[in-house]
């Protein structure tokens, strides 16, 4: 049977990671969620009080970072050096130190061997910033998907809540808004559509359209 591999961009709160886990689920697929390392390097630089604004000392720790995929009853669980930090990377701060040391080259050089590694054997699904673009240029389906910021940010601020999170929705629409910026407009790896990515714009569907659309898309691509 053929492998493929599914490359799933666009900006935070697009709903990505929501629909892969379960396209993942569907299809039989390993899903690779490649803002979780970023999150997770970001993750232990705060814990290390590592100032992630300084490209140098977050890259002159990267080797002190081991990062381990693993499958839970199908589900991602992210540990660093041996240690699950799945829910701790969800925290509003963590986001913010992984949209900084997500743009730093030495960071993203360290990482996207080992995303590759996971796609060579097998079929996957990855989601990110420029997974169509960067990581798996020769990906088989490419969607990139886009979203209003003020949707995105009421998405993420009812994510948040959910788990616990006291957080107000402008801190949310804030930090949106400042990471769409940082990705679109880093000088390594920035985020943009594929020439051959197809775009899909969730701002007016719920997440049972934006999924049904997205494996729409999936299907008609793998006949």
């Amino acid at each position: 049977m053929k492998n493929y591999r599914i490359a799933l961009d666009g900006p935070s709160g697009a709903g990505k990671s929501t629909i892969a886990k379960r396209l993942s689920a569907e299809l039989g697929f390993v899903y690779v969620d490649t803002g979780a390392m970023y999150r997770t390097i970001g993750l232990f630089c705060l814990k290390n009080n590592i100032d992630v604004n300084d490209e140098d000392k977050v890259c002159s720790v990267l080797e002190q970072i081991k990062i381990e995929l693993k499958y839970v009853e199908g589900e991602q669980r992210i540990l660093l050096n041996g240690t699950d930090v799945s829910k701790e990377i969800r925290m509003n701060e963590v986001s913010m130190a992984a949209s900084k040391v997500s743009a730093y080259k030495g960071v993203r050089s360290y990482l996207l061997n080992a995303q590759r590694d996971v796609a060579k054997s097998q079929s996957v699904i990855m989601d990110g910033r420029d997974i169509g673009t960067v990581v798996l240029p020769d990906a088989e389906i490419k969607i990139f998907i886009v979203g209003d910021a003020t949707v995105r940010a009421k998405r993420r601020h009812n994510e948040l809540l959910e788990k616990g999170q006291n957080i107000s929705f402008q801190e949310v629409l804030e930090d949106i808004i400042t990471r769409d910026h940082n990705d679109t407009n880093r000088a390594e790896s920035p985020l943009r559509q594929a020439d051959d990515a197809i775009l899909l714009d969730t701002t007016y569907k719920n997440f049972e359209q934006a999924y049904n659309s997205v494996l729409e898309i999936v299907k008609s691509k793998m006949l």
